[in-house]
């Protein structure tokens, strides 16, 4: 079959903006339905699709508001401490109790601790009170007719009570739209399933999604996944306009010979755009057919989300008469240079943290196919179409995914990758809750670049000299020399050659590198990894020139090991905990040193209080020695300070 094409590349305003009007224009949005009526105990959520007037005052009759005596307010006046008043009970003033009905005759309240009883019969008052005094009068919350709430109005848990409050049972809402949700492809498989053959990858878009339809007050209707069939993704598409209010195919809207979405599409309707001036998320669909809205997502996970977000969600809103909410934003000044293709609008992720007076953006990965990174994600850089990115320092809007008081509360780590660091992550979040660390994998020179320039609160370092032995501390000195920074062992590790299991190439030492069937996969520049793997090529006088996959760059232990397990690269230089993680073969080559270099103030600081708990944790180091290949010897133990009266 012939690859499709995309019909245009539109731009994200033109595309959002054009959409609605297109739907308008066919009849198939806002798509309203006639209201329904719901009880308010289980309207928390839905959106009013009228005003709600009172039926009752509150309260709707005078009542008592303090616990003590009711009495005619005009008896007390006068009453001092010189000039008491005398009432008699029963028939001057009435014992009540908070929320009581007033008595009749009666206009105020003496609150008890304001009263004396000198004889059983009678109670004496030294200061008087004024008409309606400790009373709630009719009406004093609600009035009767009183509009509670008004139409296109999410109700919340504080509006249902003033409903009940005033006497309203039932409330008339806008229907919740149902969106069927439509997987499609040969390569899926169901979620649950037990055994992952290799070409088979499991379907976790549908459920993201139906997710995010049910957040954005629709009601999620998963189909079960549909083959790369033309016919039965017809048949589907048939069937799902039948029962939903909006129908989401996902996969298969791209430029392949199986992408079958817009061609589906426009045989039963019509195909507004295919393709939109956005990335991720560029093989976008949006049409109609039957009267309804169809969208055909991206595959790709982060495609999929963006998608969602841009053109789904302001479908979802309008149905229930509201407007798609607005994320918070923040300025922030970048870590690293963005660079972005002219002609789209990108959306990158980015995690924040505030580092002194400034908020820190670091860019996370920009695969569409990267899911982690929309978990990891702090905010959204939008980067303009017609422009080529954003140099390093450059202060930029980011919308954000989390409140700001959890990125004030962020610990920012930036350098060399290691396990231990997910570890300490999480029981960082365990002993405060409040807190949360951000890692971003950037090598330990990298680490200590961003510590000069400010944007971190720590990084991690493993970097070898290579005249002494030692690590880090001649680094410190010469890339920070005026910068106040402690270094603090986080602990000892192996490195050595991660290959795959049974080790079928026989690699024992750094000459089996140079061998032709041997396949290296290295880490980046800057990187500790790197340094040692550099150090031992010169000791033994091999050219890198001659390795084959040298140039070959990951950022992470795990992705060396993930490349060599999946069969990418035969070999790979990096620690034991990653080799065991994934189930790969080890072959030691060094013990060496991982430290965390801080800056000073955050040292002495809540960070540096935070993270001497979490690093003398006892079941902190056992979850870190459980890994495999740490020793935790020196953990926690300031090896080196520099500045203020440092070592």
């Amino acid at each position: 079959m012939k690859r499709n094409v995309y019909l245009e590349e539109m731009p994200l305003p033109e595309a959002q903006n054009g959409y609605l009007e297109f739907l308008r224009s066919k009849g198939a949005f806002p798509g309203r339905r006639s209201p329904e009526a719901v009880a308010v105990l289980t309207a928390c959520g839905r959106v009013t699709a009228a005003p709600v007037f009172a039926r009752l005052s509150h309260p709707h009759f005078h009542q008592v508001a303090m616990d003590g005596y009711a009495v005619k307010a005009a008896l007390t006046f006068g009453a001092s401490e010189l000039n008491p008043r005398s009432l008699r009970l029963g028939e001057e003033a009435f014992p009540v109790d908070t929320g009581d009905v007033l008595p009749a005759g009666t206009d105020a309240v003496i609150m008890v601790e304001e009263a004396h009883q000198p004889h059983p019969e009678f109670i004496e008052v030294v200061k008087p009170v004024f008409p309606y005094q400790n009373v709630r009068v009719v009406g004093e919350d609600i009035v009767a007719t009183e509009m509670i709430v008004p139409a296109n109005h999410r109700i919340r848990p504080v509006d249902v009570g003033a409903l009940l409050a005033g006497g309203v049972n039932e409330v008339l809402v806008h229907p919740i739209p149902r969106v069927v949700i439509i997987p499609t492809g040969d390569e899926l498989l169901p979620p649950g399933a037990s055994e992952f053959p290799p070409g088979r990858i499991i379907d976790f878009n549908s459920p993201m999604l139906a997710e995010l339809v049910r957040e954005w007050g629709g009601e999620p209707l998963r189909w079960a996944i549909v083959p790369d069939d033309m016919d039965r993704l017809e048949e589907a598409l048939r069937q799902g306009l039948e029962m939903g209010n909006i129908v989401v195919l996902n996969a298969g809207s791209s430029a392949g010979r199986e992408d079958f979405t817009a061609p589906v599409l426009e045989r039963l309707g019509e195909v507004f755009a295919h393709g939109v001036a956005i990335r991720p998320g560029k093989p976008v669909v949006l049409g109609e057919a039957k009267g309804k809205p169809v969208l055909g997502i991206p595959g790709y996970p982060v495609s999929a989300v963006l998608a969602a977000e841009l053109f789904l969600r302001s479908l979802l809103a309008a149905y229930s008469g509201q407007e798609t909410p607005v994320r918070d934003r923040v300025t922030a000044v970048l870590s690293r240079r963005v660079v972005s293709p002219a002609g789209v609008e990108e959306f990158v992720r980015v995690k924040l943290g505030r580092i002194g007076e400034r908020v820190v953006a670091t860019p996370l990965g920009r695969g569409a196919g990267m899911l982690l990174t929309l978990v990891r994600a702090d905010g959204i850089l939008r980067v303009p179409r017609f422009s080529e990115g954003f140099d390093a320092g450059k202060e930029v809007t980011v919308e954000l995914l989390r409140r700001m008081e959890e990125i004030e509360n962020t610990v920012v780590v930036i350098g060399s990758h290691d396990l231990a660091l997910d570890i300490m992550a999480n029981y960082l979040r365990l002993l405060f809750p409040r807190a949360s660390l951000s890692s971003a994998h950037v090598g330990s020179l990298g680490g200590l670049m961003a510590l000069k320039r400010g944007e971190a609160h720590l990084a991690g370092t493993h970097l070898l000299d290579e005249a002494t032995g030692e690590y880090n501390v001649t680094y410190l000195k010469r890339y920070l020399a005026d910068v106040p920074v402690v270094l603090v062992n986080l602990a000892y590790r192996e490195q050595g050659f991660i290959v795959a299991p049974g080790n079928p190439k026989g690699i024992r030492d750094f000459s089996d590198l140079v061998r032709e069937d041997v396949r290296l996969v290295n880490r980046q520049k800057g990187a500790g990894t790197r340094v040692l793997l550099d150090y031992h090529l010169r000791q033994q006088g091999i050219d890198p020139c001659q390795i084959q996959g040298y140039d070959r760059e990951e950022y992470t232990h795990t992705a060396v090991a993930a490349a060599v397990l999946s069969g990418v690269a035969d070999v790979g230089l990096g620690i034991r905990a990653a080799a065991l993680a994934l189930g790969c073969d080890f072959i030691p080559v060094a013990e060496e040193r991982y430290d965390l270099c801080f800056l000073l103030p955050y040292w002495r600081g809540q960070v540096g209080e935070w993270l001497r708990a979490v690093l003398a944790h006892p079941e902190f180091r056992q979850a870190v020695m459980a890994r495999g290949g740490y020793d935790l010897r020196d953990c926690g133990r300031v090896i080196y300070q520099q500045g203020e009266n440092g070592i």
